[in-house]
């Protein structure tokens, strides 16, 4: 038995949307940009999982230019960003963003940008009295997320753009863990630029879209066909396409269901939190992913109950997919300011609309036992050993 409550990471294939993808995987191997019926057949699939696209996030068809991932459209948005504006040379993004804004940030300050990185509280919360305070009329780019990927943390996205507009900066918001969890409307929205996968939402891995807000002064990141006018070359990944244009379809019909996911989510955190002493919700006092859910537990190692947990069948995260190879603390816990107590021992549980009842009652009944028999080795037992958070803070620097 697999109970897989690492969702955030990566999602099963809806069947539905595989069954929908497999004929572009045989029969249907057309390539959409040729001018035979037999590509012109592919062509229109992929213009309807354009729309189906468009249709989850509120947005015109030609505001969706298909990629291969949410990695590959945060670069394209940053550098598009920068280039509509060249004579800006300021950034303003969070402290707790995915590596792979951080990492791009890092290397435009290299390259003679000014980026200023906003601070969260102790819940993840951004203060957007800092936001104010960063702007200028030379900020070129505000880049934030929309949805924290280790705590589920939802930022206010549509007041940071506005505050941002004011000063005539592009925003850019990476949605990849909010998209078909959250109910989006660009058509409302001031948000120029917005990054989806389709691995987070039951779609395929290597797969993804950028909306660009019509009017937006798009240079392309990728130069060399004609495919998405222009704006993306490639031959598009057809099968994954269409894959997720289903997986977003789906996606429209299953944001109903989210109180579920949150009332399975909420049930497992009342329950380890009544079961097991010394643990805490990581920014549970803020709004949050319905499926999202970071738990510290006291004293102990988080890969070590991972490890356990993993003997149990239960698939889990103590942190993001991509830095899980490293054994820093997470830089999301940190820049929250959490004691070293809670900061390595800190678990992600991510729900899918796949999750059962029985699933979360399996991993209820494990964990006591399991944080129970990694405490009795722990040579840390309380809040004094201050000599590791020190450790913790020299990481940082």
């Amino acid at each position: 038995m697999v109970v897989y409550l690492d969702n955030n990471a990566t999602t099963q294939i809806d069947p539905a949307v595989l069954e929908t993808m497999l004929p572009y995987l045989s029969e249907l191997y057309g390539n959409p940009s040729s001018m035979h019926s037999f590509g012109g057949q592919v062509k229109a699939a992929l213009d309807e999982a354009r729309t189906q696209v468009a249709q989850l996030l509120g947005a015109q068809d030609t505001e969706i230019i298909f990629n291969s991932c949410g990695s590959e459209g945060n670069n394209t948005a940053i550098h598009a960003a920068l280039a509509a504006q060249p004579e800006k040379r300021h950034i303003i993004t969070t402290a707790v963003e995915h590596p792979a804004i951080l990492s791009v940030c890092k290397h435009l300050e290299k390259k003679g940008y000014t980026v200023t990185y906003l601070s969260v509280d102790r819940q993840g919360q951004l203060d957007l009295m800092e936001l104010e305070a960063a702007l200028t009329g030379g900020t070129a780019l505000v880049t934030t997320m929309y949805a924290n990927n280790e705590t589920g943390v939802v930022f206010p996205v549509e007041a940071i753009a506005l505050m941002a507009k004011e000063y005539g900066a592009t925003v850019h918001v990476d949605a990849v863990q909010a998209v078909g969890k959250l109910p989006i409307d660009m058509s409302r929205s001031a948000i120029d630029l917005l990054t989806l996968s389709g691995h987070k939402l039951h779609a395929p891995k290597g797969v993804g879209a950028l909306y660009v807000r019509k009017g937006f002064r798009f240079r392309p990141f990728l130069l060399g066909g004609h495919q998405e006018r222009g704006r993306r070359a490639g031959t598009q990944n057809v099968a994954s396409i269409v894959a997720l244009g289903k997986a977003a379809e789906l996606a429209q019909i299953d944001l109903q269901n989210a109180p579920k996911e949150a009332w399975l989510r909420d049930c497992l955190e009342r329950e380890l939190l009544a079961n097991i002493p010394d643990c805490e919700v990581n920014g549970g006092n803020s709004p949050r992913l319905p499926n999202t859910t970071n738990v510290g537990f006291k004293y102990i190692e988080g890969e070590a109950i991972l490890y356990m947990l993993n003997r149990e069948g239960i698939c889990a995260s103590s942190g993001s997919a991509c830095t899980s190879g490293s054994l820093d603390p997470s830089h999301v816990l940190m820049a929250m300011g959490l004691p070293y107590t809670i900061l390595h021992g800190s678990i992600r549980f991510s729900l899918s609309r796949f999750t059962t009842e029985s699933e979360i009652q399996h991993v209820l009944a494990v964990m006591p036992p399991i944080v129970e028999h990694l405490r009795s080795l722990s040579p840390f037992n309380s809040d004094e050993a201050g000599w590791l958070q020190e450790r913790d803070v020299a990481l940082a620097t």
